[in-house]
């Protein structure tokens, strides 16, 4: 069974900014589960038994070597990719980095990442990132 495709899957991603302002985004690479070359706030599926936050804190670990402190929560959203045959429910959070360099440390999933001002982010977002920004 395979979360999105053979029932809902839910995931959560982040807005991390840094101290300057700036957001953290991530360009989706062909060995990602859906909307590959979309740019994104990161973060990934919630595994059986982990906390949403878990999540986060994890998936900013383990895919880029960053350190977040997760502040609050932006909303939650429908994630339909009929084009995909995928569904998620999404969750959103604001959160800071608190410590490490980002590294791209998965790069079939991702192939560029980077800081940018949140009034001039990269083309195409991905839905989540679309919604995250404008809950």
């Amino acid at each position: 069974m395979v979360p999105g495709r053979d029932y809902v899957g839910v995931g959560v991603g982040a807005v991390v900014r840094h101290a300057d302002g700036r957001v953290f985004l991530a360009r989706r690479g062909p060995a990602a589960r859906n909307e590959a070359g979309c740019w994104e706030f990161p973060g990934g599926t919630v595994d059986f038994g982990e906390t949403l936050e878990e999540t986060v804190r994890r998936e900013f670990r383990e895919e880029y070597g960053m350190e977040v402190e997760v502040t609050g929560l932006l909303g939650v959203a429908d994630h339909l990719l009929p084009e995909e045959g995928q569904h998620w429910v999404s969750v959103s959070y604001a959160a800071r980095h608190v410590g490490g360099v980002p590294e791209i440390r998965e790069p079939g999933k991702c192939t560029e990442i980077g800081w940018f001002d949140a009034d001039a982010l990269p083309e195409p977002l991905s839905e989540a990132a679309k919604k995250a920004r404008h809950p």
